[in-house]
């Protein structure tokens, strides 16, 4: 896979020699974890693919995930406007605080993240037991069922905006997201795959 890097060639590390690197997950938009990186803990990311920094407390190079194999796989490198701290988005293998969170910032998250958690969620479940989840439920059953239940969801959202209901609207709305999501796991496709297909458009 081909890293998708912007301008981190102009790292200006005669500015400070060990710069900030803030750690996004490229799904939730969720702030992971923040270290420092020298100019071969960079070089080292991007060559392994894995968050590599350097650990003033270990005096070295340090790939998160290196013993815990909860590893920050690299998808987007960034630099800012004055060259001298590092973005870097990552899909994460496990938690990623050593508390065993999935943010050494805790709960802080964008509210929209939540859709790819969800996504996640359903992931995990639709081979779960059909009886104790409604997740797996709708995989057990056959795809029509799901299409039906997101044209039924699509027809209740239309509906509630007629009657003005905005409470009931945004009940339906969320019925409408869960179940495509569903939809499109069972026919192998992403949330990520649709954002594309909209940024494309834009």
């Amino acid at each position: 896979m081909r890293l998708d890097i912007s301008n981190v060639n102009e790292v200006n590390f005669a500015k400070a020699p060990l710069i900030p690197a803030l750690i996004q997950d490229v799904d939730t938009g969720q702030i992971l974890m923040q270290g420092f990186m020298d100019q071969a803990a960079l070089t080292h990311t991007l060559e392994s693919k894995k968050v590599t920094f350097y650990s003033r407390s270990k005096q070295r190079l340090w790939t998160k995930g290196e013993s815990s194999g909860h590893y920050l796989n690299v998808e987007r490198v960034y630099t800012d406007c004055d060259q001298d701290s590092i973005l870097v988005f990552a899909r994460p293998d496990g938690p990623t605080c050593h508390l065993g969170t999935q943010s050494c910032f805790g709960d802080a998250k964008p509210n929209l993240g939540f859709l790819a958690e969800l996504e996640q969620i359903i992931v995990a479940r639709k081979d779960s037991d059909p009886q104790s989840s409604y997740t797996a439920s709708l995989f057990a059953k056959e795809l029509s069922r799901s299409c039906q239940k997101v044209g039924e969801e699509g027809v209740e959202v239309a509906l509630a905006a007629m009657k003005n209901d905005n409470q009931e609207l945004t009940n339906e709305a969320a019925d409408l997201l869960y179940h495509l999501i569903v939809l499109l796991q069972r026919q192998g496709l992403s949330l990520s795959e649709v954002v594309s297909c909209l940024q494309s458009r834009h």
